[in-house]
Order: C-alpha cells, then structure tokens, then sequence
C-alpha cells in the first residue's frame, strides 16, 4: 500500500520506516528538515520536506502522495526537556497536534484516504484507584495546567479520527516511550536528571507509569497499518510504580538512590501536573490491543527493557 508516515525521524518513526518497507509499502515519509531527507531515501522511503505548520502544506502533501495510509507521528517534544519549562515545551507540541495534525487528519478525509493511524497517549486517564485503565475509561479532561490543553487537542483529534465517515480510523495511545530517541536512552533527560538526582521521588511515588519500548511501538503501529478500527492502549504488560521506576534506572546508571521530596515541595518547583502524575496516574491495560490488533509486546516489562538501555541505545 501507499503509506504516507508523517513524523518520519521522531522516536517512533524511526524504527518504524525499515519495517513499513521491508513488509512492501511504498512509504512516503516526512521531515522538516532538508538535511534528514537522505537518510529516509536510504531506508527506503521517498522523503517528503514539508513544514505541516504552513497554511496549504497538508493539502497540497495529501494531493501529491495519494497515499492509502495516513500514519500521523507528529509531535514536538524537546529531547532534553526541562520539567521546569513545560508549559512552553507542552504548547510546542500542543501546536503541532492541534494545527499540523488537524490539517492533516482534514486533508486525508477530504482526499478519500482509506485508512488513518493516530499517534495520542495511554497518560492521561483520570487518575484514582490502582486498576489499569481500559480505553472505555474515563481521561483526565480536568488535568491540571499545562497538560489539560494537551488532553483537549489529544481528544479532538482522537474524535476526528474515530468519528470520520469517510475512512477507518485508529489512535494508539502509547505509553512513555523507551530506547534510542527518546528521554530514557543514555543521554535522554530523564536519564540525566535521575543520575544526577534531580529526578526526585515525590510523596510516596504512588503514580504509575505504562511505558513501551519503541520497537514494540513501532511493531504496533504497523500492525495498525491493515488491522484494527478505534482506540487502543500500546503499553506494556506492567505498569511501574514510581517508587519503583527511579531507583531503578538510578541503580542501572550507577547513580545514589533518588531524593525523596514532598509533595508541597515540588509543586512549587514543577507544578500540580507532574506531581499528581508522579502521586496518582493510573496505569493502562494492553488487553484489547493484544486481542484486536494481534499485537504484544517483545519487551513485556519495563525491568527487562531498561535492563539493556545502553545496548539498544547509540553511542
């Protein structure tokens, strides 16, 4: 098929273009950047420069590919993201979902694609109680700042998608991403900021976080490509505590133990969000995506993947 992969060179889509080709889709991939396009003809995609910012540029994209598949992985997250400046690093991202995404969701629609594969997020249930959330249950639509504005463009563009008569349509809502490319690899600054203590563990750590290995991810997304229709959770098979989660990156890295903060404390610092994330956010259960997509993860728990970072992460 005709697979236009949209966010060609973020974490996801790195490991997912090989796979696209090598299962023989003609893969069109995009970047922003003109010095990228040679590395995605050498994995065997046609590379399409495009700034999906610009008023036109998704139509006009749409129009010239044709593509049968519409794989949206824009987004726009800083590798060495500053929890203290995520207001600004969320709106960044916020922008490209809302305006890039949006455009490109219309002009897929408008164009008769056959099929459009989502990139949204298995954080943002409600938080309260320990069950793993399904993808019937309840999102935190009263998040606090910056990430309700991250929750409003996630839902309008999941309904947009899902709600189209036009063609099927898929959201996989991933857990945090792992390995090369994203904040957990060597260099990453979740990494960073674990060895160098600056990641505390805040109240009594009770949040959950689902993670994934971005193989798996992309192994996912591809699956996604010809099977499936609605919302599915792409985590793995145990959510981590982070009472649990951070010591244990900081003893793989060789790091002390992390610090202990409370709660009022770091609120000052970082803001409500993440200290109701790192307190209460529930972990995201895989069972229909396991079911229905035919999917489930090489990596089934976050001890194992994180086991081997420095092997699967570059130089």
């Amino acid at each position: 098929m005709r697979v236009l992969l949209a966010g060609a060179t973020g974490a996801i889509g790195r490991p997912l273009l090989p796979l696209l080709v090598a299962a023989g889709h003609e893969v069109f991939a995009t970047t922003r950047r003109d010095e990228l396009a040679p590395s995605l003809e050498a994995a065997g995609a046609s590379a399409e420069v495009v700034d999906l910012l610009e008023d036109g540029a998704a139509a006009g994209l749409v129009r010239r590919v044709e593509p049968e598949v519409v794989i949206d992985q824009l987004t726009s997250l800083p590798h060495d993201f500053d929890p203290r400046k995520a207001k600004d690093a969320y709106a960044a991202n916020d922008r490209v979902r809302r305006v890039g995404s949006g455009a490109l969701i219309a002009a897929a629609e408008a164009a008769g694609v056959k099929r459009y594969v989502l990139q949204s997020v298995a954080f943002m249930y409600r938080p309260g109680g320990m069950a793993d959330r399904s993808e019937d249950d309840a999102v935190w639509s009263d998040a606090p700042a910056p990430f309700d504005a991250s929750v409003e463009v996630l839902l309008a563009n999941e309904k947009s998608v899902t709600g189209s008569a036009a063609m099927t349509g898929v959201v996989l809502r991933y857990g945090f991403l792992y390995g090369p490319g994203t904040w957990y690899e060597t260099g990453g600054s979740t990494c960073e900021s674990i060895a160098k203590r600056q990641y505390p563990v805040i109240g009594g750590g009770e949040g959950r976080n689902s993670l994934v290995h971005v193989a798996d991810a992309a192994r996912a997304t591809l699956a996604a490509v010809d099977r499936g229709q609605g919302i599915f959770n792409i985590v793995d098979d145990e959510p981590a505590p982070i009472r649990e989660l951070v010591p244990h990156i900081a003893q793989l890295l060789g790091a002390k133990p992390p610090r202990k903060v409370p709660g009022w404390v770091a609120r000052m610092v970082v803001g409500s969000y993440l200290v109701a994330a790192s307190t209460s956010m529930p972990g995201a259960s895989n069972a229909k995506a396991e079911r229905d997509l035919g999917w489930q993860p090489m990596i089934p728990n976050w001890r194992e993947g994180l086991k081997t970072y420095r092997d699967t992460s570059p130089d």
